[in-house]
């Protein structure tokens, strides 16, 4: 009974010897790669969320300087946060932070130069939008109308259209293109929901242009009253 046994564990280790002969660099190699990818992807997780709480320091930092006023602490915490951190949300938010803070401070140029950042560098197309609204409004404070209106003909995300649009009857009205104003605006008003505090305000341009608005808004407007 024994050497039956024993017969039958010298198959079963001979089968397992031939099995492994056969098949042991794959499955060697396999999990060398499975464990790897799951070593590569904790290490990357752990370095990702490093990377997001040092850059929400420096941030925080940039927020705390602009509360303050204090511009050149402003451009040196901006500075660290998009040379350390720049793919990370936090650079987009502080350079647009920063560019209110520059542009109160009566530093147009490096405010704009905070814009141009996010929408040459940005990795959010929404803070991109942002940014081109903010930039089109300091460049036309500079009387570059042509260059701003550029900004706000190029792709932007539907959300924006309204905004951009009514950015662009701003410039417009400012060259005294009053036909092409209008138009603007009234396309700012199909592009604003109808329950946006903000349309209001545009309504109040279009009227002092002696324009009406689009036959939508105003059927709107009658069914509310």
């Amino acid at each position: 009974m024994a050497s039956h046994l024993d017969l039958e564990e010298q198959e079963q280790l001979a089968d397992l010897k031939h099995f492994w002969n056969k098949y042991g660099n794959l499955i060697t190699w396999v999990a060398i790669v499975v464990f790897g990818a799951i070593g590569a992807w904790n290490g990357w997780t752990w370095w990702q969320n490093r990377q997001g709480a040092q850059a929400s320091a420096l941030h925080a930092e940039l927020e705390r300087a602009a509360q303050a006023g204090e511009v050149d602490r402003v451009q040196r915490a901006l500075q660290d946060l998009r040379e350390q951190y720049g793919s990370t949300t936090y650079a987009q938010q502080g350079s647009l932070l920063a560019a209110q803070t520059l542009a109160q401070a009566g530093k147009p140029d490096d405010a704009q130069a905070a814009l141009r950042w996010v929408t040459d560098k940005g990795g959010d197309a929404g803070y991109q939008a942002v940014a081109r609204l903010r930039l089109a409004g300091l460049l036309a404070d500079t009387k570059k109308y042509d260059e701003a209106l550029a900004l706000l003909t190029g792709k932007l995300p539907m959300e924006f259209a309204g905004l951009a649009a009514d950015r662009r009857g701003d410039i417009l009205q400012l060259q005294g293109k009053k036909p092409e104003a209008l138009a603007a605006y009234r396309e700012a008003l199909t592009g604003l929901d109808d329950r946006a505090d903000y349309r209001r305000l545009v309504e109040v341009k279009l009227a002092a242009l002696g324009g009406e608005p689009p036959a939508s808004a105003s059927s709107a407007g009658g069914a509310s009253r």
